[in-house]
Formats: C-alpha cells, structure tokens, sequence
C-alpha cells in the first residue's frame, strides 16, 4: 500500500512540474485548462510568475518529500492544495465565482493524500 501512495504521489509530483513549466514556457497552451485568458504588461507577469511558481514548488517541495521522507516536506504542499480549495470555494461563496468542483475535488484528494503520506511515508520522528 506504502508504495502505491509513493507512486500515486509522485506522478502528481511531476505532474505539477510539468505544469510550472507549461506556465512558463508555454501559457497559451495551459491557460484555457484553468479556465484563464492571457493578458499582457503586469497582469500576464503576475499570472505567469504566480502559477508557475505554485505548481513548481508544489512539484517539487512533494518530489523532496518522496526523496528524503522527511515528515516536514509533505505539509508545504499539502498546505497550498487546501488552501487553493479553500480560495476557491470562498470565490463561489462570497464573489460568485463559479463552484470548480473538479479542481478543487483534486486539490482536496492530493493534499488529503499528502497528509497520509506524512503520516505512513515519513521517516518516524
């Protein structure tokens, strides 16, 4: 079972990875998957520098938690997949944003699954 979840987790790892890397280098081709249109000047920076940075530090801070089983590289990624469930759910809530529940049943699955993997994938303490 512990090697299920390993595999689980790290094809989601590259997963986020490769979609840092699509933001960087390719947004025309990832931006309609999240339902976003490119702008330009400081809105097309921002959007590039902020998405891209999320799914690679989410890649890859759940790529070092698969490497070294350290308890504590399995929370900063699961953190930011709660919390992107969080925001989007207070986006349908309070600003009529519409309810993502494919996106958000991701980000609650795999950061659900990060905390397992913390909990029987770490190193004990």
């Amino acid at each position: 079972m512990k090697q299920v979840l390993r595999g689980v987790l790290g094809l989601f790892a590259v997963l986020f990875v490769s979609y840092g890397v699509r933001w960087l280098a390719f947004p025309g081709g990832i931006a309609p998957d999240f339902g976003l249109e490119l702008g330009d000047g400081l809105g097309l920076s921002s959007l590039l520098g902020d998405l891209g940075a999320f799914f690679l530090t989410l890649g890859l801070c759940m790529g070092a938690a698969l490497f070294t089983s350290q308890r504590l590289w399995f929370y900063p990624p699961a953190m930011l997949l709660l919390f992107a469930a969080l925001g989007r759910t207070l986006a349908w809530l309070l600003h009529g944003a519409a309810f993502a529940i494919p996106m958000i049943a991701v980000e609650l699955l795999v950061g659900s699954l990060l905390l397992l993997g913390a909990r029987t994938l770490a190193k004990q303490d």
